[in-house]
């Protein structure tokens, strides 16, 4: 591959290196719009997303998520917890690894020059612990890598969260600051990127006499306009301007928010349901039918041992991806924990 020359210019709609960063790592995020951080369950794969949900029943639960993606792509996740007595604290280990398959490499001109084995990972470390009765507040430590052939960085970041859990009402909310850090390496000497840092807030509700919650989660909230705005494309493309239409302010407000529900079918299936404006609106193709673009959909088996999810979430018309998980209890089997049981209001 031919050299990169270090360059500089105006960082369009919050662009960043590591952006697998933002792919949801699991079935029950991807279902719940892609981002969330209030909704607060028994699954230990959701700390990935946010450090305080990890809690001391959640002790000795494994989570494993597999993620196909296009052209071959894949995504693996792995989570574990554990609660330490004696520190009266929760700790956790996350692992996301993206694998791009094998990619051939040419120069400039086209000439092969071999083959590339593009690939992605997370290293995370949690700890949490709780404060009162209805707070819970975590830290993550985030070692970042990514190798793309002769080109290769790593990065540090931190993640500082809080949530509140009030069960009486059925109310949940959370505040999350995501991805405080900076790179190690850089992909190109002189030239430093950032990390995709995010500030987000949320809120869930669980009803009173109905099993139903929903959520609304607000991203992004550091940055006012996040919409990815490249004039030079859009004249090339016959694309409007970002801003030619009279719904311009609300729609830069709208894309700040995720929006997503969860139906409690008795005591072990689950179906969640989201939808993000952002991913709809960034992948929408002019004026042309886009479906399901931006919404995603979930069910969830959970039985005493073992939960089983399966998500869908489209990303074009008629184009979607699928994400398995699985989460098991080794306190469980030896009769330690209360894994199958539903989180109680």
């Amino acid at each position: 591959m031919a050299a990169l020359e270090p360059v500089s210019a105006q960082v369009l709609g919050g662009e960043s290196a590591y952006n697998f960063l933002k792919l949801p790592p699991t079935p029950q995020l991807s279902a719940l719009g892609g981002i969330n951080i209030s909704n607060r369950t028994n699954d230990i794969g959701v700390t990935m997303w946010n450090a305080s949900f990890l809690r001391a029943d959640m002790s000795g639960q494994i989570h494993a998520s597999f993620n196909s993606m296009y052209a071959g792509i894949k995504n693996v996740a792995l989570v574990a917890g554990h609660y330490v007595d004696s520190w009266k604290t929760n700790v956790g280990l996350g692992i996301s690894y993206v694998d791009y398959g094998t990619i051939d490499a040419t120069d400039p001109s086209g000439n092969m020059l071999g083959t590339l084995h593009p690939r992605d990972y997370l290293i995370r470390a949690m700890v949490s612990r709780q404060y009162e009765t209805k707070w819970h507040y975590g830290f993550a430590m985030n070692f970042i890598q990514s190798s793309y052939g002769e080109f290769q960085s790593s990065a540090l970041a931190l993640d500082a969260t809080a949530t509140y859990y009030d069960s009486s009402r059925g109310l949940q909310a959370a505040l999350v600051l995501k991805n405080m850090g900076a790179q190690l390496k850089s992909f190109v000497p002189g030239h430093t990127e950032q990390v995709p840092f995010d500030f987000q807030i949320g809120v869930s509700k669980r009803l009173e006499k109905a099993p139903i919650q929903f959520s609304l989660t607000a991203h992004h909230l550091h940055q006012f306009d996040i919409r990815y705005n490249d004039t030079t494309f859009n004249n090339d493309n016959g694309f409007e301007p970002a801003n030619s239409n009279n719904h311009f302010t609300f729609d830069k407000i709208f894309r700040h928010f995720v929006i997503a529900t969860q139906i409690y079918i008795g005591d072990y299936l689950e179906v969640s349901l989201g939808y993000n404006h952002l991913r709809r609106q960034e992948l929408n193709i002019g004026n042309s039918g886009n479906g399901l673009n931006g919404f995603s959909v979930e069910v969830g088996a959970l039985f005493k041992k073992i939960q089983i999810r399966y998500a869908r979430a489209y990303y074009q018309n008629n184009t979607a991806y699928n994400q398995f998980g699985l989460n098991l209890s080794l306190n469980k089997y030896f009769g330690l924990s209360k894994f199958g049981e539903r989180i109680g209001w």
